[in-house]
C-alpha cells in the first residue's frame, strides 16, 4: 500500500494489514454523544465487553492524502447526509499470535500511530448488516505521520488525543480515559481472532465527533505521535457531477 517513517529510525514501515479491526464506544464520553451521532435506542451503560468491528484494507491512505466522500451517496437522497471524523490512536500487531495474556500484550505489539475512523453515519445506523459498509468506504481510514515503536513510547494509556477541524479543536481527551485498556483488549481480540503480523488496530474515539465537507481538513494530533493532517473532497465536486 504505502510506507509509514519510523521515529528515531532510518527505515519506514510497510502497511499492509491482512485486517484491520476497530473498537467502538471505548470512551465514556462518546457513549453519551453516540445516541444522537448514531442515532441508538441503546442505554448509556458501559460495555461489559469490548464492542469490535472491522474495517478493510480499502480504507487506508496516508498523510497529506484526500479523503473522499463517495459520489454514490447522492443517490440515495439522505434528508441529512452525514459522513464524521474520529480522533484515534492505532497499533499495529508485531508478530502473528493468539490467546495472548493482557501481561504479555505490548510486546506483541510493534508500534503506535494517528488513525482517523472515518464513518459514514447515514450508512452505518440505517443498515441491517451493522457498521460495516459505513466504516469502510475508500479512503475512510487516512493513519500516520508516522509509526512510534513500542519501546520508543513510555505509556501508551496516557497520552493527548486531539482533532481539529478547519484549526478549531472539536475532540480532546486522553488515552487514559478508554474504558478498556490496550492489553485488555489486545488480550480479548487475540482471543476471539488470530492475529498476523501487520495487523491494524484502532481503539476508539472520545467525544465530540462530527461532520466533514467538501474543503475541509482535519489534523489529529496525538501526544509523542504527531500531527496527522488530510483534506476532504466530495467525489461529485472532482468529477464535475
Amino acid at each position: 500500500m504505502f510506507d509509514l517513517p519510523i521515529a528515531n529510525r532510518s527505515d519506514v514501515y510497510p502497511v499492509k494489514p491482512t485486517k484491520i479491526i476497530a473498537m467502538g464506544l471505548n470512551y465514556r464520553d462518546h457513549i453519551a454523544e453516540s445516541h444522537s451521532v448514531l442515532a441508538t435506542k441503546a442505554k448509556q451503560e458501559v460495555p461489559s465487553e469490548p464492542i469490535l468491528f472491522a474495517k478493510t484494507p480499502n480504507v487506508l491512505i496516508g498523510p497529506g492524502e484526500a479523503i473522499v466522500i463517495p459520489a454514490f451517496l447522492d443517490d440515495y437522497r439522505f434528508d441529512d447526509a452525514k459522513t464524521d471524523y474520529e480522533a484515534e490512536l492505532a497499533f499495529f500487531v508485531r508478530d502473528r499470535c493468539k490467546n495472548v495474556p493482557e501481561s504479555e500484550a505490548y510486546a506483541h505489539i510493534l508500534g503506535f500511530t494517528c488513525m482517523n475512523d472515518v464513518s459514514q453515519r447515514n450508512l452505518q445506523t440505517g443498515e441491517r448488516g451493522g457498521w460495516f459498509r459505513g466504516k469502510s468506504l475508500d479512503t475512510f481510514g487516512p493513519i500516520g505521520p508516522r509509526i512510534v515503536l513500542t519501546e520508543d513510547l513510555a505509556d501508551p494509556q496516557n497520552l493527548a488525543i486531539e482533532c481539529r477541524l478547519n484549526g478549531k479543536v472539536v475532540q480532546q481527551s486522553n488515552t487514559r480515559h478508554m474504558i478498556f485498556s490496550i492489553p485488555f483488549m489486545f488480550a480479548f481480540i487475540s482471543r476471539n481472532f488470530t492475529l498476523e503480523a501487520g495487523d491494524l488496530v484502532t481503539t476508539g474515539t472520545p467525544s465530540g465527533v462530527g461532520r466533514i465537507r467538501h474543503g475541509d481538513r482535519v489534523d489529529i494530533e496525538i501526544e509523542k505521535i504527531g500531527v496527522l493532517s488530510n483534506p476532504v473532497v466530495e467525489e461529485r465536486r472532482a468529477i464535475g457531477r
